[in-house]
């Protein structure tokens, strides 16, 4: 594989141009402040000698063999000579070598005599009873920092503080920083290459499996067992090869599925077909008893008042029927169209359930079935009150029309989470598993001949199917031994 860039390269460029950066950056600052904060340091540690001295002087500490032990501590510490002498210029402390000693007291003298002019000094600071000098002694060609005053009872102080070439040690720390610079930059240079070959390695064998997925490939795996962030991409571009293999493997079986889609659109052009012949053959009967009757009666075949009436009766009921089977048509269309808005409201469905078996109560008593209920207190839910009575009068009318044995209609509700199912048993024969998923199919009856007898179009079921769906709530058939049950659920308000 070619790389245009090599990322093992930039890394390593990019450490060496660290460490040279670093280096010169270290030079720079060394040439340009080292020698000032040298001279601060040396500054500090005067003023606080002369901070210790003037505070022990005050306290009339300084004569005694304690404050001498530890005056003695700091002035060798920060290597610092001083004198102290009272008004009449007499020695009153010192420390300092019996050769420094004298030039140690000219010199203060000449400070408070103002005889330094012409000399080359640098004032630092100047305070209300202190001054800090740097000074160059041409005698032994050495620069010192001074600092000369009184102290707050009088007595005259000189300190010194001899500076070492700082000009020479920051040439040497310079040269120093050269000679660590350029072993430093080829050292880095040789780690960066390790380090970004360690780094690399992994991104290489990502874009190798990356490759080979473009192509298709999806047997390639990243195999890395850190836990940086490459291995992370890796078990990621894992994750994305299997799921675009899936992807791929569910838009073949798409595009199985759309072939068969196409062939569905076959299939629903000869359902509609199917479903015009239905409705057709549905209207024939009740058409042709209505035309069969009405011509009896034109021709007077039966003269007689009772023949005419019943002429008459099968007219009207036929015509009854048919007029029942077109509304629930049209009901049926509204409802798989959506032009039926759903007006969802809060009603207590108990009370909808009792109030409608009560107004059946004449027909079940007709035909001799008894129908149980609990008790149950108010259970208020979210739904549209009349098409939730449409969905029970379509179960509690089969219920009615297929209840045999000992003809028993069992209405209970069960509550669940946020549901409350709504369930109308009857006895009577099981419904065949074959026809169990057909049900819900508009026309579709299971007993052709018993339904023709009650009257049934094979519609009603169709219509629960679209109001639960419309209401976006379950439904369904349950078989039992000795009975079948119908159940909806709505949602708890």
């Amino acid at each position: 594989m070619k790389f245009t860039y090599s990322i093992q390269k930039q890394f390593a460029g990019v450490f060496c141009l660290l460490m040279t950066g670093t280096i010169v950056l270290c030079w720079f600052i060394n040439n340009t402040f080292l020698e000032n904060y040298y001279v601060t340091n040396k500054q500090n540690a005067l003023m606080n000698v002369y901070r210790y001295l003037n505070n022990a002087s005050n306290k009339g500490q300084i004569s005694t063999e304690e404050f001498d032990r530890e005056f003695q501590k700091i002035c060798g510490r920060n290597n610092i000579s001083f004198i102290l002498l009272d008004a009449e210029t007499r020695t009153i402390k010192s420390f300092a070598s019996d050769y420094e000693m004298p030039l140690l007291s000219s010199q203060l003298l000449r400070y408070l005599f103002d005889q330094r002019k012409g000399e080359e000094i640098h004032r630092l600071e100047r305070g209300e009873r202190y001054a800090i000098y740097i000074t160059h002694d041409e005698s032994t060609k050495t620069d010192y920092i001074e600092m000369w005053g009184f102290l707050d009872n009088g007595n005259l102080f000189l300190f010194r503080n001899p500076l070492e070439s700082i000009k020479e040690s920051v040439k040497l720390a310079n040269r120093f920083l050269a000679y660590v610079g350029i072993a430093g930059a080829f050292l880095s240079a040789l780690a960066g290459l390790w380090v970004s070959g360690k780094i690399a390695r992994p991104i290489k064998e990502l874009t190798r499996i990356s490759e080979r997925m473009m192509h298709l490939d999806f047997d390639a795996k990243y195999s890395g067992k850190s836990r940086t962030e490459i291995a992370q991409l890796g078990h990621n571009i894992n994750e994305l090869s299997c799921t675009l293999e899936k992807t791929i493997s569910e838009l073949k079986s798409a595009n199985n599925e759309l072939q068969r889609d196409i062939e569905k659109k076959n299939e629903i052009d000869g359902m509609r077909k199917e479903f015009l012949s239905n409705v057709s053959h549905e209207l024939k009967t009740p058409i042709a008893l209505i035309q069969g009757y009405a011509e009896g009666l034109k021709e007077g075949i039966n003269d007689d008042a009772e023949s005419r009436e019943f002429y008459c009766d099968v007219i009207i009921d036929e015509t009854a029927k048919m007029n029942a089977m077109v509304k629930k048509l049209l009901t049926l269309n509204q409802l798989e169209s959506g032009n039926d808005a759903v007006a969802m409201e809060r009603f207590d469905i108990v009370a909808l359930i009792r109030n409608y078996i009560q107004s059946s109560e004449i027909i079940t008593k007709q035909k001799e079935i008894s129908v149980r209920m609990d008790q149950y207190e108010p259970v208020y839910v979210w739904a549209d009150e009349f098409k939730t009575e449409e969905v029970f009068m379509n179960y509690f009318s089969n219920a009615i029309n297929y209840a045999l044995q000992e003809k028993i209609i069992d209405v209970k509700l069960h509550k669940k989470d946020r549901q409350v199912r709504i369930s109308v048993f009857n006895t009577g024969n099981p419904i065949p598993e074959e026809s169990l998923t057909h049900l819900w199919e508009k026309f579709y009856k299971v007993d052709k001949a018993r339904t023709r007898q009650y009257g049934g179009s094979g519609i009603g079921l169709s219509i629960v199917k679209a109001i639960m769906e419309s209401m976006n709530q379950e439904y369904g058939v349950i078989n039992y031994d000795n009975g079948v049950e119908f159940w909806f659920e709505l949602e708890l308000a």
